[in-house]
């Protein structure tokens, strides 16, 4: 690991300013964060890391997750469950007074109170005493004829599998996607259109953060000491920010408007959509001159120990999908999900569905935004349904992704990828299968091909990063100015590659979000077997068919 004595000179002095520039900075609701905006020195490029530790279901990957569940427990004083506790999402139907909704909620809890209804959402959040079974009081309450839908504050997740540049070394899956014929025909790649992002924020701004570290126990009850008060740099991703490249950002997770990336997935997700290109450095991103919309829905290991108000529920994700659309996104990258019951096509009315985000979601297609929603992660632990991604097949207008991985590079014939017992096909071995799969795109596997079978895209370097997974002895401030070209994989990854060409689409002129479905679809190369499939959807998205599609002639 390399030092930089003269940079930390520079940052003990930037430090010493500090309450000089409270003002122009932004302190979060609970005053024990504060972003000092366009304060911080250049981001540090490192290179490419070499490194394998962040393959999934290493060691460090599974600490990083029961970690997340450890302090998510000790934030709250509760056990890891899959939701929130103390609050019911509940949606009344039209025209019940205040008191109508008091009493609906005195008989569905003795500690039920309103809360007032927070930015961009169309329902209530109900508090309720944290040792309350939350799905309970939401059954009592969705039997009532006053209440359209209520349901616990489920956790949602990035669907991300993170590794260990360079368009011609590395990046097999833009060409696999056939962009290099697209970008012929479109060269301005997406300017007039805006993405959102909708995942942990977006390395989009140079910044001095301070903020108080405490001690907390890791998953196996190891005391990690408290830092204190700290003074920690932050800069914007070298080959994802450009003037005037970043629209209305805004953070629900901490309720201010300076949604920077803490854990690295969101700006890995931005660089796949639109990463800087044909500019000799790093890689290439799809539609490369669109704009972006960082929205934060999901909190990360230092957003819990820095102490965030909140966490990725599902009503921050359909507050953060409401936002995006109000605020002109004609694209919304979903790279985050979670698993739940099989039946919720049939009745969204159960424990584990996601009626708050689906409704969001409608909202958000009727204003004229296509949503992209990653597929899931999950195939080889019991490939449970995806309830956000389900969502997406009953929307036109909103689609969910599955992942291949580099098999799919070279095949060739009407029918790719069908595979045998001796040569399996191209489905990413992570990636989810069902009927909710509309759309493929490359995700990626270490499986086969090590270094070479990831996603690569700049983000912030997790050796820098993630020092909560170092021995409690080594434990240490990280620093959000050191960025690397990281391989990941996951549906996460395939996601923006379908975000990106539909951008590219509506440059075109096409901007109804179904018609924008219609098109990906119609012009998707078959895998598997003929027709639409559980494993590929209508299959692999591609960029040069779905614009000549178009009769865009070259």
């Amino acid at each position: 690991m390399r030092t930089y004595p003269a940079r930390v000179a520079v940052l003990a002095f930037i430090a010493a300013l500090t309450a000089s520039w409270i003002v122009r900075g932004q302190t979060a609701a609970n005053q024990s964060l504060v972003v000092i905006e366009n304060l911080g020195l250049p981001a540090i490029d490192e290179g490419v890391v070499e490194d394998d530790s962040h393959a999934p279901n290493t060691a460090e990957a599974i600490r990083r997750r029961a970690l997340g569940a450890a302090l998510a427990a000790q934030r709250t004083g509760q056990g890891t469950g899959r939701y929130a506790p103390g609050r019911v999402i509940v949606k009344f139907r039209d025209g019940i007074s205040t008191t109508g909704r008091l009493t609906a909620l005195s008989t569905a809890s003795r500690t039920a109170s309103l809360r007032t209804r927070p930015s961009y959402a169309d329902f209530d959040i109900v508090s309720i005493d944290p040792g309350e079974d939350a799905e309970a009081v939401a059954r009592t309450l969705r039997a009532r004829p006053d209440v359209e839908y209520a349901q616990p504050a489920y956790r949602m997740h990035t669907q991300f599998k993170p590794n260990d540049p360079l368009y011609t070394q590395l990046q097999w899956n833009l060409p696999l996607i056939d962009l290099e014929s697209a970008w012929d025909i479109q060269m301005q790649a997406g300017s007039a259109v805006t993405v959102a992002i909708l995942d942990t924020g977006v390395a989009y701004d140079n910044a001095m953060i301070t903020a108080t570290i405490p001690a907390f126990f890791d998953e196996n009850g190891r005391q990690y000491p408290a830092l204190g008060r700290v003074t920690i740099p932050y800069s914007a991703a070298p080959q994802l920010a450009s003037p005037g490249r970043f629209v209305a950002p805004h953070d629900f997770i901490w309720d201010t408007t300076t949604p920077l990336d803490f854990d690295g997935h969101g700006t890995h997700v931005s660089g796949t959509v639109g990463q800087l290109t044909n500019d000799n450095i790093g890689t290439a991103g799809v539609a490369f001159n669109v704009k972006l919309m960082p929205v934060k829905v999901i909190g990360s290991v230092w957003d819990d120990l820095f102490g965030a108000p909140n966490e990725g529920t599902d009503d921050v994700v359909a507050r953060g999908i409401r936002y995006a659309a109000d605020n002109g996104a004609q694209v919304i990258n979903m790279s985050i999900g979670r698993t739940g019951p099989d039946n919720c096509t049939t009745n969204s009315n159960v424990d584990g569905c996601a009626p708050a985000v689906e409704a969001a979601i409608r909202y958000a297609v009727g204003k004229g935004s296509f949503v992209v929603i990653a597929g899931g992660n999950d195939f080889e632990f019991g490939n449970p349904t995806e309830v956000v991604a389900e969502i997406a097949a009953r929307v036109p207008g909103a689609v969910s992704v599955a992942a291949v991985d580099r098999r799919a590079v070279g095949q060739t014939g009407g029918h790719r990828c069908q595979g045998t017992a001796a040569q399996p096909d191209c489905h990413a071995y992570y990636s989810n299968t069902g009927s909710w799969v509309e759309l493929s795109a490359p995700g990626g596997s270490e499986r086969g091909f090590g270094r070479d079978g990831f996603v690569w895209q700049q983000t912030l370097d997790f050796r820098f990063t993630e020092t909560f997974l170092l021995e409690p002895s080594q434990f240490r401030a990280p620093r959000f100015d050191v960025f690397n070209y990281i391989g990941a994989i996951g549906t996460s990854m395939a996601t923006p590659h379908v975000s990106g060409v539909a951008a590219m689409l509506i440059q075109q002129g096409i901007t109804k979000p179904a018609a924008v479905e219609a098109a990906l679809a119609k012009f998707a190369v078959d895998l598997g077997a003929p027709g639409r499939d559980n494993t590929f959807g209508f299959g692999l998205v591609d960029a040069r068919n779905a614009l000549r599609g178009l009769g865009v002639a070259r």
